[in-house]
């Protein structure tokens, strides 16, 4: 049986001690994290590997670990197809089996005994599932998922995040005023665009190093091989892009060239150049006004025809109408903005905004 064991900095000590007992049963194991205990990372992120291998089919069955093993149950029952079970004794691990057929098994690393936890782990992976009334039973489950899935497909996915950072929105603040040049708003709307990213960045995957410093060798951390891509939207999304590669200078940086027609305020196409391999990466979207939200769904729409689909839109100031827009189209996509302003005028413009963001960084009207 092939089994994907994960867990967070609290589950780990656990893990690494049961990833070799379970071998030991006869299973083939993948550990895929965390691999350290002493940095604090989310437990949604590990969970998420594991259940999604176990819906892939690429593992039979999965164990997570937490503190108490109430997160991750919660986290990785949110996945239609997974069916968790928190376990604390050697009795709940078999009735999960039995009766409820889990495919994976939760524990607490910081409540549960190893002797006890190596018990329960035995137990689960020993016991078969009954029939019968629990085979009806369990048919229910599934067929709420099912139903469920339907309504919670017709709602969007993707996260409105405001950044409120106090420099974030300090500096936002400079850029709506009038009087700010064009040298200063060019400058600020970089460093906003990074201190934007460093903001969204903050769960990247980091995996444990070893380095040797001046007078030792010591335990470090390095990012996980994560693959990230940066595609402005021409021209003022080019504003933001220096801000980016600042602090992520290993990221590839695509091109998609639109432009809104003053009449209709429908974006027209004209240019999309992007990485080769923009399927295997995490993309950040930039533009910088989400105002009726045309350019970026239309942006947004380039990129997955090309095969990307791990999509976040990164905006300085959105309008409601543009979020809408954005939500609707591509519901999945995650909308991050330093700014949500109030409307749109009769022009397309996000008010209170900061007029056309493109003319103030190059100077043009």
């Amino acid at each position: 049986m092939k089994v994907a064991i994960g867990s967070d900095h609290a589950g780990f000590p656990l893990k690494e001690n049961l990833k070799d007992y379970i071998a030991t049963l006869g299973h083939d194991v993948e550990d895929v994290g965390t691999f350290s205990a002493e940095l604090s990372v989310d437990y949604p992120d590990w969970s998420e590997k594991v259940t999604t291998r176990v819906v892939a089919g690429k593992a039979d069955k999965g164990v997570l670990i937490c503190g108490t093993g109430i997160g991750m149950s919660i986290a990785a029952n949110k996945v239609p197809g997974i069916y968790a079970a928190l376990c604390a004794n050697e009795y709940t691990a078999r009735m999960s089996r039995l009766h409820n057929n889990s495919n994976v098994l939760v524990l607490g690393g910081r409540v549960t005994g190893l002797d006890l936890a190596r018990e329960i782990t035995r137990i689960w992976f020993s016991t078969d599932a009954e029939e019968g009334r629990h085979l009806a039973r369990r048919q229910k489950i599934i067929a709420a998922e099912a139903t469920n899935a339907k309504k919670a497909a017709t709602l969007p996915r993707g996260r409105v995040v405001v950044l409120e950072h106090p420099l974030i929105q300090h500096k936002l603040s400079i850029v709506r005023d009038k009087n700010t040049s064009v040298k200063d708003f060019r400058d600020l709307v970089q460093e906003i665009a990074g201190l934007m990213v460093y903001e969204i960045s903050r769960n990247l995957p980091l995996t444990e190093i070893e380095v040797e410093t001046p007078l030792c060798t010591t335990k470090a951390f390095s990012l996980m091989g994560k693959k990230l891509a940066v595609v402005p939207v021409l021209r003022a999304g080019l504003g933001m892009v220096e801000g980016i590669l600042r602090l992520i200078p290993n990221a590839k940086v695509g091109h998609i060239g639109l432009y809104r027609n003053p009449e209709t305020l429908q974006p027209v196409d004209y240019y999309c150049k992007l990485p080769n391999d923009i399927g295997e990466r995490d993309i950040f979207v930039l533009d910088p006004m989400l105002a009726t939200g045309g350019s970026a769904s239309a942006s947004i729409a380039h990129i997955k025809r090309s095969g990307g689909r791990r999509i976040s839109l990164v905006s300085l100031i959105a309008a409601p109408e543009g979020v809408q827009k954005v939500a609707a189209d591509h519901p999945e996509v995650d909308i991050f903005t330093a700014g949500l302003d109030r409307h749109l005028n009769d022009h397309g413009y996000i008010v209170p905004g900061l007029g056309d963001a493109g003319d103030r960084l190059f100077g043009t009207k």
